[in-house]
């Protein structure tokens, strides 16, 4: 860390001249509390505003996995992490019926390549044009709802009949109130970190309750 590069805007007592060890652990410790109070008040509120939308969403996969649909996850980033966790979470459940999910981040050398020979902006929407079909699910996961390659693998998600799903924070950008997005949860709140906690627990409250829909459907 150099002097050009000043923190007090995130961790005050980084950069203060701190003598007093008694008072520089309190001075964490206080900034440890409120972070961990500031997301557990956004995931409980993010919880509440989205339950409806969560029942119809996870009503609606369920119906499609029952039917043969797949689904596919996507993100950059830290939400490219919890798009590929998120995917686990449904192939490989702690308990219950396993469900057919990728994250299309997982191989590399297909995202190099798309990369390299047509460009990131695609590198989500010819992997759907090669193995979607009419039927399947697609979930994109970003903090902003902004991304390119995000929103342009949505609307082929879209023309080729699967249902897609949003998760963004903010304010939702680009993801809120798009035709290409069937469902779209926002976490409103201006911290990335923030958002990405409360979108992995929006993401784990979405396969449990699609997992039980799938219970009681009887769905291999």
């Amino acid at each position: 860390m150099t002097h050009d590069e000043p923190t007090n805007f995130l961790y005050p007592f980084i950069d203060a001249a701190e003598d007093d060890a008694d008072s520089l652990l309190a001075d964490l410790t206080a900034s440890a509390q409120a972070k961990a109070a500031e997301s557990l008040a956004l995931r409980r509120w993010t919880l509440e505003a989205n339950a409806e939308l969560l029942a119809r969403t996870a009503a609606e996969m369920a119906r499609r996995f029952a039917t043969g649909g797949r689904l596919f996850t996507f993100g950059n980033g830290g939400s490219c992490t919890d798009s590929t966790i998120l995917a686990g979470l449904f192939a490989h459940p702690p308990v219950g019926k396993s469900l057919p999910a990728w994250s299309l981040t997982a191989d590399q050398a297909i995202l190099t390549a798309l990369g390299n020979d047509v460009g990131f902006e695609l590198v989500f929407a010819r992997q759907l044009i090669a193995r979607a079909r009419t039927g399947d699910i697609a979930i994109a996961m970003s903090t902003s709802g902004n991304s390119p390659n995000l929103l342009t693998a949505l609307a082929e998600a879209r023309r080729r009949g699967l249902y897609t799903v949003g998760f963004a924070g903010y304010d939702g950008g680009a993801f809120a109130d798009n035709p290409d997005v069937d469902a779209c949860f926002v976490v409103r709140s201006q911290s990335v970190h923030r958002i990405q906690e409360s979108q992995a627990l929006l993401g784990y409250r979405l396969w449990l309750a699609t997992h039980e829909h799938v219970d009681d459907r009887g769905a291999a």
